[in-house]
């Protein structure tokens, strides 16, 4: 039987730049880092000799799965593979939608800080979350991320 998530992960290029990216950009707290060497490392993800640098993420205010974070960054020492063609529409990518409670102040304070948009946000006109807005950006390694101002509902 199905509990509840235990996290999501994303594979990053460099981990100290992700993890500076999801804390001082996005608004994630740090909650964990360590290197994964060893023979049940190399089992899991199917790489002899695998080396692993992570970093679990948390949302302060948002009450955690039993993990205690949300989001782990994992980067890949060894085998080091070259990034592979993220783009939204390609079957296998996913994204992450962080809700906020300012979207326009948000994108100004994100875009003053380098961040890349796809969009600027846009005014959702149909379907549940009729009323409130939304955009695409994207992190250091081009992983397709969402915020997300949802509707008054009144």
């Amino acid at each position: 039987m199905l509990i509840s998530y235990w996290h999501f992960s994303f594979t990053v290029a460099d981990i100290q730049r992700s993890v500076d990216f999801y804390t001082n950009v996005i608004g994630m707290e740090l909650v964990h880092t360590q290197e994964q060497q060893n023979e049940y490392t190399s089992r899991l993800v199917a790489y002899e000799n695998a080396h692993l640098k992570v970093a679990q993420l948390s949302i302060g205010a948002m009450n955690q799965a039993r993990s205690g974070h949300l989001l782990e960054l994992v980067e890949y020492v060894n085998p080091h593979c070259e990034p592979t063609d993220t783009a939204t529409c390609r079957p296998g990518s996913a994204h992450l939608a962080f809700q906020v409670d300012d979207i326009h102040t948000t994108y100004e304070r994100m875009k003053s800080q380098g961040v890349r948009f796809k969009s600027p946000p846009n005014a959702i006109t149909a379907g549940i979350n009729k009323g409130g807005f939304t955009c695409y950006f994207l992190d250091p390694d081009d992983i397709t991320l969402e915020i997300i101002q949802a509707p008054s509902r009144n």
